[in-house]
């Protein structure tokens, strides 16, 4: 029995060329697209778990969710525009992520194509962004949107 290939829409292919695709690094970024979503933070923390790979068993569950927390949330009828969203994340410690993901990523002004045409199109029905890290060493964000269809893309920035 074959597992069916996913045809990944072409918003998450760009997407992944500029943060990277789905990894177990448990450093830098990776982007995550799963089909058929009923649950965003739950669909998130698994992908979070999944970039983590082995460190999240070797140093645990209770460390790396110990700075999980919802940082922002598009209200309903707000305007799309994932940039300017993410610029006014309240939230100090998730704060200091925006510039790499925005400014300090490689192709900068593709990477910006990128994260707009994954997260600010009509279909994009729920957008929320987490803070991640260990509370210590390492600290991050999480983009998660969910489209009218039920597909899911994340994004996980993770540094030291």
């Amino acid at each position: 029995m074959t597992t069916p290939t996913i045809i990944k829409p072409a918003y998450v292919t760009a997407l992944e060329s500029a943060y990277g695709a789905p990894s177990q690094s448990g450093f830098g970024s990776a982007v995550f697209f799963q089909e058929r979503v009923n649950d965003l933070e739950a669909t998130a923390r698994f992908k979070y778990k999944t970039f983590l790979g082995k460190n999240w068993e070797h140093f645990g569950e209770q460390v790396w969710m110990r700075q999980w927390r919802q940082v922002y949330a598009r209200a309903a009828n707000a305007p799309h525009d994932i940039v300017a969203e993410l610029q006014a994340v309240p939230a100090p410690e998730a704060k200091i992520s925006v510039p790499m993901i925005l400014d300090v990523v490689e192709n900068a002004a593709a990477a910006r194509q990128a994260l707009s045409a994954a997260y600010d199109d009509e279909a994009v029905s729920q957008l929320v962004v987490f803070n991640i890290g260990d509370g210590e060493a390492m600290s991050g964000i999480l983009i998660a949107g969910l489209r009218a269809n039920g597909d899911a893309t994340c994004l996980v920035f993770l540094m030291d």
